[in-house]
């Protein structure tokens, strides 16, 4: 039990770290949430501040996921555990504490987790996802359908496998709707034929009203 109460938390909390957030604001002197779709990740940083920015964002946010997964594996050694931990940094991505529960998709960090958990599933997902956004430029639908094939090939694995516990398919069962949730805007973007594409740029202007649903709660600004 006492696992549960040290790696989960452990795992929201590594997953709030924002920095998407803190890139902005270091490298752009902005609050990437309040431009574009309003997210902390990869590709609303690339738009906003630039794509070396972006790139490490990107290799920081799935360090999040890889990191919080490998330590309960190294230290707690207990499946379930390691499952919840790895939904746990999802969900702290998302909902950062730290900014006031707004966040990013869920995307970069759920890769990072689904490699530790299974590279194989990861190799899958990049795969699929990294064809697609070649194939398209929309990194949304990359990143939707990877994330739910990578979670499905890790299901899939779990369960017929005996190399991955079948604890690790409930990481495919609830990380992958959370990622899909967050895309939701994006999802209504793709249907009307408007969604930004790779290398799209955005104005420097206050966010779209579907950024100012998803902010959440907000920290007290000075003039």
């Amino acid at each position: 039990m006492i696992e549960y109460l040290i790696f989960i938390p452990l795992g929201y909390l590594l997953g709030a770290i924002p920095f998407g957030y803190i890139a902005g604001k270091l490298f752009g002197g902005v609050d990437v949430r309040d431009h574009g779709s309003g997210s902390i990740g990869m590709t609303n940083v690339m738009r906003t501040v630039s794509p070396p920015v972006a790139i490490l964002v990107l290799a920081l946010d799935m360090g999040k996921g890889v990191g919080a997964v490998v330590l309960a594996m190294v230290i707690a050694e207990a499946p379930l555990v390691e499952t919840l931990t790895g939904i746990a940094v999802i969900a702290g991505h998302s909902w950062s504490v730290f900014i006031g529960f707004s966040g990013g998709k869920g995307t970069a960090t759920g890769w990072g987790a689904l490699f530790a958990l299974s590279p194989i599933a990861g190799i899958v997902a990049s795969v699929i996802g990294v064809g697609l956004v070649a194939l398209t430029r929309y990194v949304s639908l990359g990143s939707m359908v990877a994330a739910t094939l990578g979670s499905l090939t890790l299901a899939v694995i779990a369960l017929v496998s005996d190399s991955v516990p079948w604890q690790y398919a409930l990481y495919g069962a609830v990380g992958a709707p959370i990622i899909l949730f967050k895309h939701r805007d994006n999802i209504q973007r793709l249907i009307r034929g408007d969604e930004r594409k790779l290398g799209q740029k955005v104005d420097t202007v206050p966010a779209q009203e579907e950024t100012q649903r998803g902010k959440g709660l907000r920290w007290p600004r000075s003039a």
